[in-house]
């Protein structure tokens, strides 16, 4: 995947956040364990919130910052990626979040690749934002996963 306009990455994380929830669902139906299909439900529902805030922020952002084109920002067929990963039925909690947090990484990695290329300090400082809100919701759900260990 070629990205040439911030606009253009921003949709393409927001899909993938789509991606991701359609393999939560896919693993839910599969798996054994209550808790894994009580975490793949969380994850799924968390997954639209993020796409769902991702497009609210496309559509209340300046146009003159969403049609930022940058050269040279290539990113793996993250669907794909999505599409082909598997857990066996007995997979547990920490399989679960291990592949949540595999695929979360490469998002924020593009972001983050992205930001480091951007010439412009409000875009700059826009993406990092994102890249430090998301690594937070990360540390957060894995405390809950801990948390919800110990239940």
């Amino acid at each position: 995947m070629r990205i040439q306009q911030l606009s253009e990455l921003l949709e393409f994380i927001a899909k993938s956040r789509l991606d991701m929830k359609q393999l939560y669902s896919r693993l839910q139906r599969n798996a054994d364990s209550t808790r894994v299909k009580m975490m793949l439900e969380y994850l799924q529902q968390h997954q639209q919130h993020v796409h769902d805030s991702i497009e609210n922020y496309i559509d209340e952002a300046p146009t003159r910052m969403l049609d930022t084109w940058y050269k040279d920002i290539t990113f793996e067929d993250f669907k794909k990626r999505c599409d082909d990963s598997t857990l066996a039925a007995n997979m547990n909690e920490d399989d679960v979040l291990e592949l949540h947090l595999d695929l979360e990484n490469r998002l924020i990695g593009l972001i983050e690749k992205t930001a480091n290329s951007t010439a412009v300090t409000e875009i700059k400082e826009a993406l990092l934002d994102l890249v430090r809100v998301e690594r937070t919701q990360q540390k957060r759900l894995v405390h809950s996963a801990l948390r919800m260990e110990d239940i």
